[in-house]
Parts: C-alpha cells; structure tokens; sequence
C-alpha cells in the first residue's frame, strides 16, 4: 500500500478539459459554435441542468447533429431542487425543453423540432414526412407498453410476464422497421425517426436492466444493432446516460419502478450500483455500450472530480480530514498510481459520492466507470468498515443532486 498523492500531485495527472464551444458534444457548455461566430447564434436552448431530461436530450442532439449554433440556459427540473424564478418568469409552466428562437419563446420538444426544421431544414427526414409519421407513433406504442410493465405495479408473475410479453411486441415491431432498410437505421440514413427513439430507448435499456432482469440489447439483436450504430456517433456519445444514472433518476420522474426481485434482477442490479464494469451480455458484449474505452477516461474522470471537488467536500458525508485523505486515496487508485488504504470508517461516504456520480451531467460513460471502480475499491480497504454502505438514494426525488451549490460556486469563481 502506498500515501495518497497530494491534490497537487493529482492535478498534474489530470487530463486539460476539452473545448467545450467548438469540441466534441458535452453536458458541460454553455455555448456551441462548431466553427462560427457568436454573432451567428440564433437559437437559446433552456435545458435541465441535470442534463437527464428525455425531451431536453431530443433537442440538444438535433442541434448537434445538425450543427446550429447555440447557446445553453440551464434549469433546475423540479425532481432535483427548486425551478429559477427567472425561467418561471419565461415559461410559468416551468416546461422544459424550450427554445428562444429569433426573439420567439417555443416549448414543447416536437414544436421546437418543426420551428427548426423550418428555419434550418430537416435532419435527413422531416418530423411529418410520410415515412416518419408511423415510426412517431411506434415510439408512443413501445413507450406505453414499457411504462406499462416497468411502472406498475404487478401482484403475481403471470401480470409480469405478460406485461413483459406485450412490451416485448412492440420491441418487434420496432425491429421489423429496422430490417426494411439495409442500413442500421429506420430509413436510408439517421433521421428524425431515429432520434425520436433515442431518449427513451436508452431509459428502456437501463431500467429493464435494473429492475427486471432484463438485457434489451440481447433479448432484440436488431436493436442491439441500432444501439451499435447510435454509439459510433460522438453527438449520441456526448448526451449519453449510463444505466446507473437512469435507473436511479427514473423513478420519481415516472411515478415509481417495480422491481421483480427475481435472484437475475438483483444480481444484476447490484452489478449497476457497485460493479464490477462493464456488464456482460451472452455473447460476451456490454449490454450499456458498444463505444470503445477513450485512453484518457481516468484522467477525464479525475479532472472533472478536481474541479468540483471543494463543493464536494462541503457535503457531511464528504466532508472532514479522514475523508479528505480517503478522496486522495481513491483518485490515486483511478490514475493507476497505486492503491492505498483510508482512513478508517470512511468507506460509507465513498460509497455515497459513487452513488452520486451522473453520466452525463458529471462526466462521460467510461469516465464514470472509472471513477466509481476506484471509490468502490478504495471503500473495500476501509479497516474496521469495509461493508459499510451509504444511505439509500431517495426514490421519491432527487433533491441530493440539487445543482444550487455547484451553480453558486461557479458564479462566485468567475467573479
């Protein structure tokens, strides 16, 4: 075992942060350009800060695969604190997304999508062009039947089952769209039809994953498929949840989960919360993702974690010398200098940072992985509570994820 680094020893591992303006697509700017001026910014996207909504996740990847110069406003979903009053001001329903666009306000994700075809042409495929319009209503019908047995609740495992069964149809018919073009996608090349699946098809995979046991990507190869082809586009990459994140942040957003608890379920959602990553599927693929590990994951992970970490370290369960050495200990693990062991009694508030990491608001899938490895690892060195855990995320909100603090601190460092 060796000392923690230092958090100056720790900076100089860590990797620059990339653009954020003109690089590749992030949960953390404020402002894309791809190229262009600021004077050619027409458009304001008001999302969640959280960077989790489905509908906001619909807007920003049209704007990035279309490359439209925009900026980002972001706003509290109510599930995780207290909406601004300036946005309540601009949108008194508090909906999200919306859009400013040339001094018009537009809410509503498929009404932002049609004014910015109208002004920037369509995403290969328009949102009411002929052979778009029965795929729209494909997407209601599997998110019906996915609500339907992930949301309620089921007294035996006939009701499961079929629920499951039904679901399971529709995931189908979804493939048999998929296998009339010779290509990936549902038509000749990606499309509004694609993208209109692609929040909730990522929330399909994670939650039936968590809590029912059950693998989408293996159960519906063609969809594995499409998963495949989806993960190649760094847009789809840079607005990608992971199956922790969603799982945990779904329930008081949908009214509830209802596990199966089946010994399958809670093997692997105890695999989803503390690892080992990835998962595996029967062929010996991740179930989560297809896209490669970057070389600079950990490092990735380490740089954001430096940046945030004094309002981390603010928290109770965080906060405090022994938990300052622990922190240490485990960032030294994630750069691959060495394991060491923390303080003692530090392992359950290790545990709560891994429980808290969100992809992909804090950083990128794999980085995440990293960074919940390394805590994980670092808590089973505690030496008198290595089995200690944190408290059990809240499945009524997610008021633990409120961003107020993060926002203040940035406010108060560029001052």
């Amino acid at each position: 075992m060796i000392e923690p680094l230092s958090w100056d020893e720790l900076a100089s591992r860590a990797s620059t942060p990339a653009d954020r303006v003109h690089g590749p697509t992030n949960a953390q700017a404020l402002l894309r350009l791809f190229g262009h001026n600021a004077r050619d910014v027409r458009v304001i996207l008001y999302r969640d800060h959280h960077a989790w909504c489905p509908y906001c996740q619909k807007v920003w990847l049209w704007l990035e695969e279309r490359r439209i110069p925009y900026r980002i406003r972001k706003v509290t979903m109510v599930c995780y604190g207290t909406k601004e009053a300036w946005y309540r001001q601009r949108v008194p329903s508090g909906m999200l997304p919306a859009i400013e666009f040339d001094g018009r306000l537009i809410t509503e994700s498929d009404r932002i999508l049609e004014a910015l075809e109208q002004a920037f042409g369509a995403l290969a495929a328009g949102l009411h062009q002929p052979e778009v319009l029965p795929l729209r209503q494909l997407e209601r019908l599997l998110f019906r039947s996915w609500c339907a047995w992930l949301c309620q609740p089921h007294r035996n495992g006939a009701s499961d089952q079929q629920a499951q069964l039904q679901f399971q149809r529709t995931a189908a018919a979804m493939e048999a769209a998929l296998e009339q073009t010779a290509g990936p996608w549902l038509l000749d090349r990606f499309s509004t039809a694609d993208l209109v699946f692609v929040p909730y098809l990522e929330r399909m995979n994670a939650s039936l994953a968590y809590y029912k046991g059950f693998l989408l990507r293996q159960e519906h190869p063609t969809l594995h498929r499409w998963f495949t082809a989806l993960e190649q586009r760094q847009t789809y990459r840079g607005t990608q949840g992971d199956f922790h994140t969603h799982a945990h942040d779904l329930p008081p957003q949908m009214g509830g989960c209802f596990a199966t608890n089946s010994a399958i379920q809670m093997a692997l959602a105890r695999r989803i919360d503390a690892g080992p990553w990835p998962l595996t599927m029967a062929d010996g693929s991740d179930p989560e993702t297809s896209a490669p590990e970057p070389e600079d994951a950990a490092a990735v992970a380490l740089e954001r974690m430096l940046r945030h970490r004094r309002v981390l370290q603010e928290r109770p369960a965080l906060a405090g010398a022994a938990m300052d050495q622990a922190l240490r200990c485990a960032l030294t693990q994630l750069i691959g200098a060495g394991p060491c062991s923390p303080p003692p009694g530090t392992a359950a508030g290790l545990r709560s940072l891994r429980d808290r990491i969100s992809v992909p608001r804090d950083m990128p899938l794999h980085a995440a992985r990293h960074l919940r490895q390394a805590l994980e690892a670092t808590a089973q060195r505690d030496p008198i509570a290595s089995e200690a855990q944190a408290p059990a995320l809240p499945v009524q909100h997610r008021r633990d994820q409120d961003p107020r603090p993060f926002v203040e601190a940035s406010v108060a460092s560029a001052l």
